[in-house]
């Protein structure tokens, strides 16, 4: 029986650290926010994500299906109709990412308080 590696975020080489920085990054979470309620076309999740490039966007996508955290599914019809939606891996985010979400909503306005008397010293 093969022993399992024993992964470490820290140690530079780690490939959890690059996980942890894909799921750290800004449109990642917001996309996989965006993809709680379900499957989404391109077009939709670029309305939903204001700001965000379509060459971002389509990066995110690739990158987040790279690592089986989404799925990408093209249906044959002219035009091409493709849908993303959260695999059961991808899913396994949402409270995670969620809490997060609520962290930044319920905390927003002590932040902006403590940026504005950092900025004001």
């Amino acid at each position: 029986m093969q022993e399992e590696p024993q992964w470490d975020p820290y140690s530079k080489d780690c490939p959890t650290r690059q996980l942890l920085d894909r799921i750290g990054d800004r449109w990642t979470v917001l996309v996989v926010g965006a993809l709680a309620g379900g499957p989404m076309r391109y077009t939709a999740l670029a309305r939903r994500i204001e700001g965000v490039s379509q060459k971002m966007l389509t990066q995110t996508l690739r990158a987040l299906e790279r690592d089986g955290l989404l799925v990408r599914t093209v249906h044959p019809v002219i035009p091409p109709h493709v849908e993303y939606e959260l695999s059961t891996l991808g899913r396994s985010l949402l409270p995670v990412l969620g809490a997060l979400e609520r962290w930044a909503i319920d905390n927003i306005s002590g932040v902006l308080a403590a940026r504005d008397g950092y900025d004001r010293d």
